[in-house]
């Protein structure tokens, strides 16, 4: 028996929407990582890039346990000496780019390299209900009703 390594030109790339209003963020981006890396496909490849485009929409109504929305925080440096710098989670949610919490958590369980930036090209989150990618015809993926626990309890 050999094990399968799936070639450029048969691997099937789908298109998934998730709506994040809800979605606890470590669970929705956990999920989110897998399908873009394919991990979900019985065809997955580890050097290939097989997983499903991912369409994440109201990432400004994504859910923090606890007291992470106010308590986490993230940081990045200027390059210059002293120059680092920090900001709350709640400040970037409510801020302009609401979407950029979702993009971060994501990007941090997908693998480093050239590869992960590939499959990070493949995801596309948007603040609000509203995105440009209904041509693509997204399969709906409803996080919420998969575990109780990817929602928040209210």
């Amino acid at each position: 028996m050999r094990t399968y390594s799936a070639k450029a030109s048969e691997i099937e790339k789908k298109w998934v929407l998730i709506d994040a209003e809800g979605a606890v963020l470590g669970r929705l981006a956990s999920q989110v990582a897998k399908i873009l890396r394919g991990k979900h496909k019985p065809s997955f490849t580890p050097h290939m890039d097989c997983g499903d485009h991912v369409v994440v929409v109201n990432a400004e109504k994504v859910a923090l346990t606890g007291n992470k929305r106010s308590d986490k925080t993230y940081y990045w440096h200027t390059g210059y000496p002293g120059g680092i710098k920090s900001r709350t989670a709640d400040k970037i949610l409510d801020g302009q780019h609401p979407e950029r919490v979702i993009e971060k958590a994501v990007e941090r369980m997908i693998p480093r390299g050239p590869l992960g930036r590939q499959q990070m090209k493949n995801l596309r989150v948007y603040a609000g209900s509203e995105h440009p990618h209904e041509a693509q015809q997204p399969e709906p993926l409803d996080l919420v009703a998969m575990n109780p626990k990817n929602a928040v309890r209210g």
